[in-house]
């Protein structure tokens, strides 16, 4: 779907997830630019279908698009699924960046992609685009091949990495943040203690906060002044599970129960404080960083408190 008149053309591939969708409400409501948006499972009338695991689809599109700037928001973002399916993780956030960088190149289109805090190891916060990435898991191991993929296939592309995010859902798995909610509910229900990861610190970060970073980054290549390589951009609020769960029960306004769980709790390894630096953006005046207790009561209002019922024996 074309939105705007003017000769700025603007691709975003992967308009239907949760980074997506705000990005995509961001373009449509504050600017002027032609943006045309595609999506893979989720596609509707305002996107184009597009698997960008099949290269000759994707060469395809973009060339046919003949866009002046491309983001990618698509990509396998869940680390248990990485570990579990490496191929899976590889063909969405490795091969499809050089797919997209290739033919990007090819007709002089700027890229920006998403990457994440999860390149870092965790153990020297706070972490600047400089800093040497060692990451822990598949996930941030195909993270980082992905932003290798893309500077090695062009030189006019921009990486933003960024930390846990959350905003608006269409059902609360969908965001790590969210995804605590009914475990929260059921604990107030049944008035029992719900173990919460009190050992990894997270930024958690709302994603139309992201929208504008990105809209302002794409507005910079319009004006000739773009950003390239790799930025950061971060919330400033350190949190725990066990500190988003509280803030939630709090929002919610029910009585749960948390045990503070203060070992790391996931099964593939996660890093214990990737803290990324945004300095660079932050001088560049750009950003905005809405407080989380305001996000998370914005997005919350929005759903009905999850509905559990009390177990009986």
């Amino acid at each position: 779907m074309k939105i705007g008149s003017a000769d700025f053309r603007v691709v975003l591939i992967g308009s239907s997830g949760l980074l997506g969708r705000a990005i995509s409400s961001e373009l449509a409501e504050r600017t002027r630019w032609q943006v045309v948006q595609t999506a893979y499972r989720h596609v509707d009338a305002e996107s184009v279908e597009l698997d960008i695991r099949d290269e000759e689809a994707v060469r395809s599109f973009i060339a046919g698009q003949k866009p002046d700037a491309i983001v990618v928001a698509a990509a396998e973002r869940r680390p248990d699924i990485c570990e579990n399916d490496p191929s899976l993780a590889r063909a969405l956030n490795v091969d499809a960046l050089s797919f997209i960088g290739a033919v990007a190149n090819e007709i002089g289109a700027w890229v920006l992609s998403i990457s994440t805090d999860y390149v870092f190891d965790g153990t020297r916060p706070p972490y600047h685009p400089d800093d040497e990435p060692k990451p822990l898991n598949a996930y941030g191991r195909s993270k980082l091949e992905g932003e290798r993929a893309l500077m090695r296939s062009m030189d006019r592309s921009c990486v933003l990495r960024l930390p846990l995010l959350y905003g608006p859902v269409t059902d609360w798995s969908e965001s790590a943040v969210t995804s605590l909610a009914p475990a929260i509910a059921k604990s107030a229900v049944d008035s029992v203690a719900v173990s919460m990861d009190g050992w990894a610190t997270r930024y958690p970060t709302f994603t139309p906060d992201v929208a504008i970073v990105i809209r302002q980054l794409l507005e910079r290549y319009e004006s000739g002044t773009p950003v390239n390589g790799v930025v950061h951009w971060s919330g400033d609020e350190p949190m725990t599970k066990f500190d988003i769960a509280t803030c939630i029960a709090r929002v919610l306004r029910v009585d749960a129960k948390f045990h503070c769980q203060n070992e790391p709790m996931d099964a593939t390894p996660r890093p214990k404080d990737c803290h990324l630096a945004s300095t660079a953006l932050n001088d560049m005046h750009i950003g905005r960083r809405t407080p989380f207790e305001t996000g998370i009561q914005a997005v919350l209002k929005r759903w009905p408190q999850p509905t559990i019922t009390r177990q009986t024996a």
